[in-house]
């Protein structure tokens, strides 16, 4: 029997990750605002989610965090901000870790998965959704339609190397099919075009889709996935391994994340606040319950953990595909 992809599940086993810290762990009491750089335009699951935990944590923080859209480059603009910002903790970014991951592999940024303190707030799954005008009811007909016309079914994503783009490329690699690839400056963008007509298809995640799915200005086909999801307020989207036998993809896990080298009170005092208030949050376990996500609240070892298979599967999907210029292995990236 296949599982849901559901909260309750995702909760317990993020919950059990999240290990308490010492009542001696010094706190970190921030002098002026923290800037949160969202490497993408505003409104995609990113933009979505970081301003959720970023409201939570201000009230643990007592100060503000400003959240800077700064989109370009499928993410590694704003992550190279942060990355080359001083290293007094004032200064974050966010994003899914599998993009985080293989931005050296593109050759986009010099930087790795280990060089940055990961804060996991939920997981994702991208759906295969088409614009409703479009023939194709069912997956098969959409990828028998691809195979008969290869390069020409578009597909919008918020560009090279993230999620979207890695789910579309699994299933093209699984399917032996081919597309025209349009590439947007995030993920909402990329729905909202499909929406408008200027591609046939997305590939983009579940919570950036979920209104659209639910108001029918989009048709889900499948989630690209071997596990069904139940969308709040629509019902359960099938998987696309009930039309491709054994295809599997690695959960997504979304963060904020703060580059190593910053004073050992900012880490400690984020990680208490992700123990006493992030995996409490009613309101993140609300948002991700609306749109078809698992409240994952992670960080440290067992968030790094949690992260490498859709690393891995990314990196060297990109690579194989001739999308990437360095090897994966070259740069700590194993072979799945």
């Amino acid at each position: 029997m296949k599982h849901l992809f559901n909260l309750k599940y995702a909760t317990a086993m993020a919950l059990a990750c999240v290990v308490a810290l010492p009542a001696s762990a010094q706190q970190w009491k921030p002098s002026h605002p923290i800037h949160l750089i969202v490497p993408w335009a505003a409104g995609g699951a990113t933009d979505q989610v970081s301003r959720i935990a970023a409201a939570e944590m201000e009230k643990a923080l007592g100060q503000t965090i400003v959240i800077v859209n700064q989109p370009g480059a499928s993410g590694s603009i704003g992550t190279k901000s942060a990355l080359d910002a001083p290293k007094d903790g004032y200064t974050w970014t966010a994003g899914a870790a599998q993009d985080l991951g293989s931005y050296e592999t593109m050759g986009t940024l010099k930087t790795r998965i280990a060089d940055w303190h990961l804060f996991l707030t939920v997981a994702n799954m991208q759906v295969l959704s088409v614009n409703p005008a479009t023939p194709y009811q069912t997956p098969k007909q959409l990828l028998d339609a691809m195979k008969a016309n290869p390069g020409k079914i578009s597909v919008a994503t918020a560009g090279i190397g993230t999620a979207g783009h890695s789910a579309i490329d699994l299933v093209a690699k699984a399917a032996n099919i081919t597309y025209k690839h349009v590439t947007y400056d995030g993920g909402n963008p990329a729905v909202i075009a499909t929406v408008a007509g200027e591609a046939q298809v997305t590939s983009q995640l579940a919570g950036e889709q979920a209104d659209m799915i639910r108001g029918k200005r989009l048709r889900a086909l499948a989630t690209i996935s071997d596990k069904p999801l139940n969308l709040e307020g629509y019902g359960t989207i099938p998987p696309l391994s009930d039309t491709i036998p054994g295809f599997t993809a690695p959960l997504n896990y979304f963060g904020i994340f703060i580059p190593k080298g910053v004073p050992d009170e900012v880490v400690k005092t984020v990680e208490k606040i992700w123990t006493d208030t992030i995996a409490k949050s009613d309101a993140l376990k609300k948002y991700a319950t609306s749109r078809g996500a698992l409240f994952s609240p992670m960080y440290g070892d067992a968030a790094q953990k949690a992260v490498m298979p859709a690393v891995q599967a990314n990196a060297w999907t990109l690579y194989n595909s001739g999308k990437a210029k360095v090897s994966p292995d070259t740069v700590g990236i194993p072979k799945l």
